[in-house]
């Protein structure tokens, strides 16, 4: 059985709701195939990453960079990964408040160094949150971002059963 390995952080519930909506498309679309395996960036594992035949990694945009919580979990995992986790597939969810462009591009640089095979442009959420009261503020996302998050878990999940990644 392959096994998907979801690492997200999120500060006002908005990637939590996009990591839902994603659970729910692999489960749907993969069924008993793929495992999935949700784990918060503060508790993820060089071994669980090990364990893991494919990533979707989820996180905030905070400062026009990915949250810290997330680059936490970059750090410690980086070097034990190093060369053992070559062509793995990963997909990347991001919510922001007004761009996400930032974050994109420092995940993608170091799932580049891990050697990672992105198998979709990644999904952004924009929230529009501007003022300190709307940025601190829980976040819902709409119907058609919840679909988004829910085919990217899918088209993972469904790829990585079929060996298509």
């Amino acid at each position: 059985m392959k096994r998907l390995l979801i690492i997200w952080t999120s500060t006002t519930f908005g990637t939590a709701r996009m990591v839902e909506a994603a659970v729910r498309g692999a489960i749907e679309a993969a069924g008993s195939e793929v495992e999935v395996d949700i784990e918060h960036a503060r508790d993820a594992t060089p071994e669980k990453v090990l364990a893991a035949d494919g990533y979707l990694f989820a996180t905030p945009e905070h400062l026009a960079s990915m949250a810290g919580l997330m680059k936490d979990f970059f750090d410690r995992i980086y070097y034990p990964c190093l060369d053992r986790i070559n062509g793995r597939p990963y997909s990347l969810m991001v919510c922001a408040g007004s761009d996400g462009q930032g974050t994109v591009k420092q995940v993608e640089r170091i799932a580049t160094g891990l050697r990672l095979k992105r198998i979709a442009e990644p999904v952004v959420v924009i929230t529009n949150a501007q003022t300190p009261e709307a940025i601190l503020a829980r976040k819902t996302l709409t119907a058609a971002d919840q679909k988004r998050c829910s085919e990217r878990g899918a088209a993972l999940a469904a790829g990585m059963a079929a060996g298509v990644f």
